[in-house]
């Protein structure tokens, strides 16, 4: 099992794997059932996307708020005084109209050939009143020992980001530091046989959605047949 280890300033900045928080940012406990809501967690592509990361926390006791007014970004919070040990204050400043930065001062070693990249926390997808900060997208080497800043979008003209304490506000996950991939179209025997799996779930839907569909509030179809699928391939790599 691979490991990210971690170095911390601020004790209260402390990472942990991102979690769904049922009830919180990924919805309410609603089944899946004629009449519910459909709700980020009922998707499983989704679920296993969002908690495939690091979370990290704001970790003051104030609320921070982001505005653009008149195109001009403005960061409103009570920041106090500076705290022990000479950490630049505030912590958040502009970066530029168009972005912001918090000087996270966060160390976190991942093992050789592998990268960490920020990305906006997952309950930025499922947020339904333009208030989540959305952290831009870096990737930071293994050899580089500390990650100084996080660098966020501003908000456009209007509306306002807010950091709460104790709430999420970025994500990071863990990936090769080099993308070795190429594009490449997929051969006639390789898209013939990809093109058979594809039919045959097709077929075989009604099996493997049976006593499992369901309709929500919004009139939304669902059905279990990837849910199916996706626990029978777990099960065979745990055999194999």
């Amino acid at each position: 099992m691979a490991k990210v280890k971690f170095r911390l300033n601020d004790p209260r900045l402390a990472p942990r794997r991102t979690k769904m928080e049922i009830p919180g940012w990924s919805g309410t406990r609603e089944p899946r059932a004629n009449g519910s809501r459909e709700q980020v967690w009922h998707c499983v592509p989704f679920s296993e996307g969002a908690q495939y990361g690091i979370e990290l926390f704001y970790p003051y006791d104030f609320e921070l708020r982001v505005t653009t007014r008149d195109g001009r970004l403005v960061l409103e919070a009570d920041w106090g005084e500076p705290p022990e040990g000479g950490a630049e204050w505030p912590p958040f400043r502009r970066f530029g109209d168009a972005f912001y930065t918090y000087q996270i001062l966060l160390d976190l070693k991942v093992e050789k050939g592998m990268a960490i990249r920020t990305e906006p926390h997952p309950r930025f997808y499922a947020d339904r009143t333009d208030t989540v900060p959305i952290a831009v997208p870096a990737l930071i080497r293994n050899w580089w020992p500390m990650m100084f800043f996080c660098v966020f979008k501003a908000p456009a003209e209007g509306r306002t980001h807010i950091f709460r304490p104790n709430e999420p506000f970025a994500q990071i996950i863990v990936i090769p530091e080099e993308a070795n991939f190429e594009l490449e179209p997929m051969g006639e025997e390789e898209a013939a046989e990809r093109e058979l799996q594809a039919r045959r779930i097709y077929n075989s839907r009604p099996k493997l959605a049976a006593g499992t569909e369901w309709t929500s509030s919004s009139d939304t179809v669902f059905d279990g047949t990837y849910r199916h699928l996706h626990r029978a391939a777990k099960e065979k790599a745990r055999n194999e």
